[in-house]
């Protein structure tokens, strides 16, 4: 989805002859506080789309709340307290990286996404002393470190790591299998 704002965000002044900028200080100035009047007046004063009106509106709260938290940032938050799991997270980061250039680490609030064409795995510091692998392996029997997640879920298995150690070739072929699955 970000590609696709990105893409809107790029094209906004060359269809409208306005930047970004400008049109989240139009929309600031108006005094509605509904989403939705917002939309209208956007659509009805200056005929954006409904695809345009919501990015300025979206990029309009974005600015005012201050700049999101940057990945290194998002990370800092979900190890705070949790400094020794760390390590786990930057060796499995290491490891799925050599998997091939098209794989993409995605930190987010209380986890971190490990996409391919799609999320294959989920990296968590579950607890102060655990950290989760969670992947995607619909139709995979749970067996050695693979346990099964309850459904509904994108992830299907996880994989607990407790330390460094627990990085078996075990952890990193289901690690490799769910990645050919994505």
């Amino acid at each position: 989805m970000e590609k696709v704002w990105q893409s809107m965000e790029n094209n906004l002044q060359a269809k409208t002859g306005k930047p970004l900028e400008e049109w989240i200080e139009i929309i600031n100035k108006q005094p509605f506080t509904r989403t939705s009047d917002k939309v209208h007046y956007l659509k009805s004063e200056f005929g954006l789309g409904q695809g345009y009106a919501g990015l300025i509106i979206y990029k309009a709260k974005v600015a005012a709340a201050g700049a999101p938290d940057t990945p290194e940032q998002l990370i800092e938050k979900q190890y705070t307290g949790k400094e020794n799991l760390k390590p786990i997270y930057d060796k499995l980061v290491e490891i799925v990286k050599k998997f091939g250039d098209d794989v993409e680490i995605a930190p987010r609030i209380s986890y971190v996404s490990i996409t391919r064409n799609t999320q294959f795995a989920m990296f968590t510091p579950a607890t102060r002393i655990r950290f989760d692998v969670a992947l995607k392996l619909k139709g995979q029997e749970p067996k050695g470190v693979l346990e099964a997640l309850p459904s509904p879920g994108m992830c299907t298995h996880k994989i607990k790591v407790n330390s460094l150690e627990d990085i078996t070739p075990e952890v990193i072929e289901w690690l490799q299998l769910a990645y050919s699955k994505s």
